[in-house]
């Protein structure tokens, strides 16, 4: 027979780690909203060729919003690192483990600036630097969205958190698709600006709603519904 009170003993861990995941939402909305305003601002603002080019052209050195910009990848990069710790308990691991991937090849993408036009191969010629932040900033997004994948296919996820990251992969799938054909195909150009674009947007968006959706969720003994 349980002891008198033992499962209020248990109880109360498991209240706190509810608290902290909850609490990692919010600082992970948080991070996510105010990365996007500084990353929009550099590239707003910024001295750039607008949707013809990059949206790492407003980190390049000399740029007047080259550190807006890095502190913006940066708080972005966070972002995942807490929206990975927000989730519930039973979340299939490779979900957290790709977040927490995606928040370090991130924080590569903004330590390691690009040159002047942010060149790739094959039509332009690439330095070290082109390489290091160009392959780092698609790894990033290739996490972020493989992750998309593991939290929609995680029943411990939640409804409203499967949803999300169902919703977000089914959109972000082709688009990153036609991103990579035209980055090979067609080069640099206001078509491949466009679609980088939409590409992240669409990555902040669900990083905002999901982490919003963890921290109001509550008895996360139970994932959020």
């Amino acid at each position: 027979m349980a002891e008198p009170g033992r499962s209020g003993t248990t109880s109360a861990p498991r209240a706190g780690a509810d608290v902290a995941r909850r609490a990692a939402g919010a600082a992970a909305a948080g991070c996510a909203l105010a990365g996007a305003v500084a990353v929009t601002v550099a590239v707003v603002a910024g001295p750039g060729p607008g949707l013809t080019g990059y949206v790492s052209e407003a980190g390049i050195a000399g740029s007047g919003h080259a550190a807006t910009y890095r502190i913006g990848i940066l708080a972005l990069a966070a972002a995942l690192l807490l929206i990975g710790a927000a989730l519930p308990p039973g979340v299939w691991a490779a979900a957290p483990a790709l977040l927490a991937t995606g928040a370090v090849f991130a924080a590569v993408s903004g330590a390691v600036t690009c040159s002047a036009g942010c060149p790739l191969p094959p039509f332009e010629r690439a330095t070290t630097a082109d390489l290091v932040h160009g392959g780092a900033s698609i790894a990033a997004t290739a996490s972020v969205v493989f992750a998309m994948l593991a939290l929609a296919a995680s029943g411990s996820a939640g409804p409203a958190v499967r949803w999300l990251a169902g919703g977000a992969a089914a959109l972000a799938l082709p688009l990153c698709a036609t991103v990579g054909l035209a980055m090979l195909v067609l080069g640099r150009g206001t078509f491949v600006g466009v679609l980088e674009r939409l590409v992240l947007v669409l990555a902040v968006v669900w990083g905002i709603a999901t982490a919003t959706t963890l921290a109001l969720a509550r008895g996360r003994g139970s994932a959020p519904s």
